[in-house]
């Protein structure tokens, strides 16, 4: 999964709200879409599951000093529903990210807080020690894991967005041949695209008809009044959009798994595998105890659930 560099405005219903959409560049670069809010249906209430999370002792002994005593600080680009991005209130972080954040410091024993950082601040932060964490939808590559360490908590990549009923009969990226397909302009959602058109051709079928546009307002416009057959986006975003757009009435994601998909790691500092560890095994325990699940399902993307909380898993 990559995620975007360009904003891109999303209609959810008939209210002009603001979430995040994802694309992305080769590697994964984050996303700067701004989040306004949005509808109470999309919304989940997660505090019990969230105050249901029991300290683990051992783990909070393993933390470093600083963290006991002060809390994990934690930054995030509180801009991407529904990973992280601010409720109505416009200061309240929301969104699955935050509810796991909230549950792994409660397994450890500590408070977790959140800072709105740029995404491209958010490396060299952790690498200068102004904070502990990092959980904004960044790709766990390779590339990144040479500056920092990775704990995966969520696999993500591209998805095909349709219209309710499938009425194009849409049933995964084969079966885009000969479609009219819409993606964000420079986004991996874009390439794919291309590269899938070219793999129509070369089989003799007829090749997509890509309309790459500025944002992924103007492509659900076009996918509702059926001027195109479907949207590449990322997983979270396309789930998220799907519910709350038109109160759920207007689109559906085509079932199965992430098209090159890959995960989403909390990065630590390489220098503090202390923390790295004793967030691993408290992402574990939740995983273990049914807890990550029951957070991923209340925001509709247990999709992209994960099995084992990896250290730079990634490639």
């Amino acid at each position: 999964m990559s995620r975007c560099r360009a904003a891109q405005a999303v209609l959810l219903a008939s209210v002009a709200v603001l979430v995040a959409a994802c694309g992305g560049g080769p590697d994964g670069a984050g996303g700067t879409s701004q989040a306004a809010g949005a509808p109470a249906s999309g919304i989940p209430d997660t505090a019990a599951i969230v105050q249901g999370v029991q300290k683990d002792a051992q783990l909070n002994a393993a933390l470093p000093d600083n963290v006991k005593q002060a809390g994990l600080h934690l930054a995030s680009n509180l801009q991407s529903a529904p990973n992280n991005f601010y409720a109505a209130d416009g200061k309240t972080p929301i969104g699955y990210e935050v509810d796991l954040a909230k549950a792994i410091a409660a397994k450890l024993g500590v408070p977790v807080t959140h800072q709105d950082m740029a995404f491209g601040s958010l490396i060299t932060s952790l690498q200068s020690g102004r904070i502990d964490l990092t959980m904004a939808g960044m790709n766990d590559t390779k590339a990144r894991q040479a500056q920092i360490d990775f704990v995966d908590y969520f696999t993500s990549g591209i998805t095909i967005m349709i219209r309710k009923g499938n009425p194009d009969g849409i049933t995964g990226p084969d079966t885009l041949c000969g479609k009219n397909v819409a993606v964000v302009q420079g986004t991996s959602h874009q390439k794919f695209a291309e590269a899938q058109s070219a793999k129509c051709t070369q089989a003799g079928k007829p090749a997509l008809t890509v309309t790459a546009t500025d944002s992924d307002n103007q492509n659900q416009n076009q996918l509702r009044t059926g001027r195109v057959a479907a949207i590449l986006n990322d997983l979270p975003s396309a789930v998220y959009i799907s519910r709350t757009a038109g109160e759920g009435k207007f689109f559906e994601v085509v079932p199965g798994e992430p098209i090159e998909g890959g995960p989403y790691g909390i990065g630590v500092n390489k220098q503090n595998t202390p923390l790295r560890d004793a967030v691993q095994k408290a992402l574990q325990a939740l995983i273990a105890d049914g807890t990550y699940g029951k957070i991923l399902q209340a925001w509709g993307v247990e999709q992209g659930a994960i099995k084992e909380a990896a250290v730079n898993g990634g490639s």
